[in-house]
């Protein structure tokens, strides 16, 4: 029985003897091994292997395990405490399911139980075996597209375009060690939820497919915590959800030649953000949140901007209906909600509540009015909004009360 991972082993005299361990992992191949004593039963020990030590080092596994720590196991971490010699053993990028596999049989070797599964003999590991650490895999035509065996566990780039996929492989999936995934141009046109999953997700190129929409699952995903680099261009997205704003950790963003009406009205969220590219869309305007950004690139060519409306939109009720005053109050002090405490459709109306410039919240009872913005106010390097030299553009803003307009009425002048 064999596992292949990184590996570090670190003594636990190193401490005492004012010494550290180096921390580096290296790639290893893990070995159920047995050997058989003159005179005595067999008995089970861990054999590891690395490039460098083909013939590895072996372990005694019986009555000699101190502790197992596993609290990151599904994410294919893991670590064995000998006692002789006193180390630990570091796991690490391993396929989550063969690494449980692996412990439960060294847990039965340590007990001296009898072990279910075939044990290697004491022979040096071949240096074909380490080939499946491949960490980086390029895949450019239909031909070369792996269909008869999957892609290797330990894989962290993996590019597959010009594939004609339709739909994303769920053998991507499992590769849990992705930091990078480009499938450009594909004909993909949906995007599971799953691909949340892929915890340690940096960039995804999605460029050239057939795209309609960026689902709200995504964007609630850990992606909020992974995903730095997202690339949509060439797609036929109309918009995207306001929860793509909680993607916070985003810092180059790619939405040229969809048909994108609207940005998200929260964008002034993804405060990371340094490279956004929306050429060639169909915006009308931007939203007053817009302002929030801090880009070094910004590149809006080609899109539909329309004039400012010369006459403010009143849509002001008085008294406030009970749903805009409930509605305020519970975003004004952060209440939190779901869809398991009140009606979906609530949720919906809160999530796209509307943000007055003194930074209150308003549902359907507001003034619009709009202004134009120099995008230099924003970005660093700006690409000419249109043929004509531009930088300015249209900014859609809204007002909680008559009050706020008023005094933002310099603003919007």
């Amino acid at each position: 029985m064999r596992l292949h991972c990184e590996v570090e082993v670190v003594s636990r005299r190193l401490p005492a003897l004012g010494l550290r361990s180096r921390g580096r992992a290296v790639r290893a191949v893990l070995s159920l091994c047995q050997r058989e004593p003159r005179g005595g039963p067999p008995r089970a020990g861990l054999l590891v292997a690395t490039l460098r030590d083909k013939r590895g080092t072996r372990y005694e596994l019986k009555e000699n395990i101190e502790q197992f720590f596993t609290k990151f196991v599904d994410e294919g971490r893991a670590t064995v405490r000998l006692k002789e010699p006193p180390v630990d053993i570091y796991l690490s990028k391993a396929n989550s399911s063969s690494l449980k596999g692996f412990l439960s049989a060294v847990r039965l070797a340590h007990r001296g139980c009898k072990v279910e599964t075939s044990l290697s003999t004491l022979t040096p590991v071949k240096t074909s075996e380490f080939e499946k650490f491949k960490t980086k895999m390029v895949i450019t035509s239909k031909k070369d597209y792996p269909l008869s065996k999957n892609f290797p566990y330990s894989l962290e780039h993996l590019q597959t375009s010009y594939c004609g996929l339709v739909r994303v492989d769920m053998r991507m999936l499992c590769l849990k060690n992705l930091r990078k995934l480009d499938l450009s141009h594909n004909h993909i046109k949906k995007l599971p939820a799953t691909v949340g999953d892929l915890i340690h997700l940096q960039e995804l190129n999605l460029n050239d497919n057939h795209l309609e929409s960026f689902s709200v699952a995504l964007c609630q995903s850990t992606l909020q915590k992974s995903l730095r680099s997202l690339d949509l261009s060439k797609n036929k997205i109309k918009a995207l959800p306001v929860q793509f704003c909680q993607l916070r950790e985003l810092t180059d963003l790619k939405l040229d030649d969809n048909e994108l009406i609207r940005f998200p009205f929260k964008i002034g969220q993804l405060t990371n953000l340094r490279f956004l590219s929306a050429a060639r869309n169909k915006l009308p305007f931007l939203p007053s949140e817009f302002k929030n950004l801090s880009l070094e690139y910004l590149d809006l060519f080609g899109n539909t901007f329309e004039q400012p409306e010369v006459l403010p939109v009143i849509m002001l009720q008085t008294p406030l209906t009970l749903l805009e005053s409930s509605a305020r109050t519970i975003l004004y002090n952060r209440i939190p909600y779901s869809s398991h405490i009140i009606p979906f459709h609530l949720c919906r109306d809160l999530d796209t509540a509307k943000t007055c410039v003194c930074g209150r919240f308003c549902l359907s009872c507001f003034i619009q009015g709009t202004s134009t913005m120099n995008l230099h106010s924003v970005a660093h390097t700006v690409v000419l909004v249109d043929n004509m030299g531009g930088t300015e553009a249209p900014v859609i803003s809204y007002f909680c009360s008559l009050a706020c307009y008023v005094n933002s009425c310099d603003m919007l002048k």
